[in-house]
């Protein structure tokens, strides 16, 4: 051994010196400013504690309806090929997603969920000495990406609070954030953690304003959901603008989180160089044919968004009349104001088996987002509330 590494301070193992500052200083720069995705809570612990019949989680924008059962089927039938590698390229799934869209596969890349996919964006188009810009408001995902490249964050601040958009994301801002060293632009719409949207003409309007070099990427989780008269998705507008990326998942309408698929549809020379970089069977086997299955259950998917349609306005009219702030919404959650502090409100419920997700994190400490659930759920978080409250 030589005498630099015997000499080496904290050599010698666990507890002499070989900690996370130790390990965090040899990370690269971008890894070193980063904090861990925050998943709200230890839901299995609360699971265990309560029960999963007597817990009631409202924190995650789960489906509470679950998937179909067509998907359902899908999985038991692909249990018998467990020892056998999935398809690599994924090519039943795509074909059933370009139907649904009516593109080309060569369009499409899978991910592990959405979430892999914009972590993935970052990795190949940005990196150190270039910006990428987001609202303030926006998916806590897209901060983590852009530091873990070791991008410079860009984020565009909100329009001033009013009735018509509260916390929604300003694209005028956006615009105005770019940079000649910006490389991404990062949107959601409907967005994640507000449950706001910004109408189709809106949006054409801003990418007609965005440099080509730029590319624009728009995170579509909750699209299926959005029934309001001026949304529309920006899959349209993809053939008008090339450098336009819109990201879906099977983890929110299609009741499939707990298989982790989320997919991109792009230029297909972006995708091109995207592959570059995807793992290999990034997708499992079960979860390529539970969302095939998933895409041809269009009745099941109907009937869960407008149950869900049904419950948001209902949970919302109860939480105003209960003086509360409700934001206009788009999803299957919708963000409150409490008018105080709402961290101890949201432990409170949490003792009595009622998750929310605490919004300290956004810079949002008066509110709370509240997925929404079906109607017994949303019954046990309305009377819990009113206990926490009194």
């Amino acid at each position: 051994m030589s005498a630099r590494v015997a000499d080496a301070p904290g050599r010698g193992g666990a507890g002499h010196g070989f900690d996370e500052a130790w390990f965090a200083s040899r990370a690269t720069a971008g890894v070193q400013a980063l904090k861990a995705y925050d998943p709200g809570h230890d839901l299995v612990a609360f699971r265990r504690r309560f029960g999963e019949l007597a817990l009631v989680e409202l924190g995650s924008n789960e489906n509470p309806y679950g998937p179909s059962a067509d998907a359902r089927a899908a999985i038991l039938d692909n249990l018998h090929a467990l020892h056998r590698y999935p398809d690599p390229l994924g090519g039943d799934l795509k074909r059933a997603l370009a139907r649904v869209h009516g593109v080309g596969i060569e369009r499409l890349l899978l991910g592990n969920g959405s979430h892999e996919l914009l972590m993935q964006l970052a990795q190949v188009f940005a990196g150190p000495g270039l910006d990428v810009v987001f609202p303030r408001f926006g998916f806590a995902v897209f901060a983590l990406a852009t530091q873990a490249a070791g991008a410079n964050m860009r984020i565009a601040e909100p329009l001033p609070r009013d009735a018509a958009m509260p916390l929604g994301h300003d694209l005028e801002a956006v615009l105005a954030a770019i940079t000649p060293a910006t490389r991404l632009v990062y949107l959601a719409n409907p967005n994640n953690p507000t449950g706001t949207w910004f109408g189709a003409g809106a949006l054409a309007d801003f990418l007609g304003r965005v440099p080509d070099e730029v590319i624009v990427v728009v995170d579509e989780a909750y699209a299926e959901m959005a029934d309001a008269p001026d949304y529309a998705s920006a899959l349209a507008l993809l053939e008008r603008h090339p450098n336009l990326v819109v990201t879906r998942t099977f983890s929110k309408a299609y009741g499939l989180a707990g298989l982790r698929v989320g997919y991109l549809v792009a230029a297909p020379g972006l995708v091109a160089v995207m592959e570059r970089l995807r793992e290999s069977f990034n997708v499992n086997g079960p979860a390529l044919a539970a969302c095939e299955a998933a895409l041809g259950d269009t009745a099941h998917l109907r009937w869960a968004c407008e149950r869900n349609a049904e419950q948001r306005a209902a949970l919302a009219e109860a939480l105003r009349a209960r003086g509360l702030e409700v934001f206009p919404s788009q999803t299957n959650f919708i963000l409150v104001d409490f008018g105080v502090d709402a961290a101890p409100l949201e432990a409170a419920l949490a003792a009595r088996g009622v998750v929310l997700r605490p919004m300290g994190g956004y810079g949002l400490p008066r509110c709370l987002r509240i997925s929404v659930g079906n109607p017994d759920e949303n019954r046990r978080l309305l009377g819990a509330l009113d206990e926490v409250l009194a």
